[in-house]
């Protein structure tokens, strides 16, 4: 039997390339521009090796009734790591990814297919336009992890893209999204300023390190207009390997401060991560 080779291509955001892992049959490293973007193994689409999309995936098990089926929209696809998990543990699960680099599309439908029956429709266009054409009320659960190599674009920072992902979602529904930042966290407050002008709950994800200003990291942001359940997402979260803490409240108030929501005319992408930060040597 051949051993996987690293496959390289250029596709319409930079230089994407995957990558096999040595210990894992049949799992892939997905990096673009030299930042990983997703991972995933075609045997076990339930491994999530990333820390934030752990978290991303806790959100995922907490939403709805355990093991029933949900209407998930996935903004960024990478190589498509959450919706194969939302489909191997929530079987017959309805799944959007918008994906704007069409190149990527095809390079992961070519050597990462998705299962039979996966349940998941992969659209090659910006997230934002294709939100602001779904249906209204029409997903449980809109997860956001869009990066332009290791920024999250302009038009997808601002109070008004909030609303649009607030209008996509039922009354129950929840946003989920991967950002990243560094003290004093202007991005960051930033975010969570433009989902409260929009949601009534709201919560954070990181860890430890990231929320006391020692290093740049990731950070999961919640929303939703009914109550988050927070009391189980944090125990889950605080039992993984590289543990988080959830922030809600009256501490998640305290970190947004005096933040103001952020218009489409003055919205910036996210900043750039130091030398090092994800890069892959």
């Amino acid at each position: 039997m051949n051993e996987p080779i690293p496959v390289i291509r250029e596709t319409d955001c930079g230089t994407a390339r995957l990558l096999p892992d040595v210990d894992r049959d049949r799992a892939w490293l997905l990096t673009v521009d030299g930042a990983p973007q997703s991972y995933v193994d075609l045997d076990e689409p339930e491994h999530l090796e990333f820390e934030y999309v752990r978290r991303l995936g806790h959100v995922v098990d907490r939403a709805g009734a355990p093991g029933a089926p949900l209407d998930v929209v996935h903004l960024g696809g990478g190589a498509l790591t959450l919706p194969r998990y939302v489909a191997a543990t929530r079987p017959g699960s309805r799944q959007d990814v918008a994906e704007a680099d069409r190149g990527l599309v095809e390079l992961v439908g070519e050597h990462l297919p998705l299962p039979a029956g996966a349940g998941v429709t992969v659209h090659g266009t910006d997230a934002r336009g294709w939100l602001e054409k779904a249906a209204e009320g029409s997903a449980d659960l809109l997860i956001a992890d869009v990066f332009g190599g290791a920024r999250v674009p302009a038009h997808l920072t601002s109070v008004e893209y909030a609303r649009a992902a607030a209008r996509v979602l039922r009354a129950d529904g929840v946003y989920a999204a991967n950002l990243a930042d560094s003290a004093p966290f202007a991005f960051l407050r930033s975010q969570l300023a433009n989902l409260a002008e929009v949601f009534d709950e709201l919560a954070l994800i990181a860890e430890p390190a990231v929320l006391r200003g020692r290093r740049f990291g990731n950070a999961v942001l919640l929303a939703s207009r009914a109550p988050l359940d927070i009391t189980p997402l944090t125990r889950l979260c605080a039992a993984d390997a590289f543990p988080a803490r959830v922030e809600h409240g009256a501490s998640l108030a305290r970190l947004i401060g005096g933040a103001k929501p952020v218009r489409d005319n003055e919205a910036v992408a996210s900043p750039e991560p130091p030398d090092g930060a994800f890069g892959i040597g």
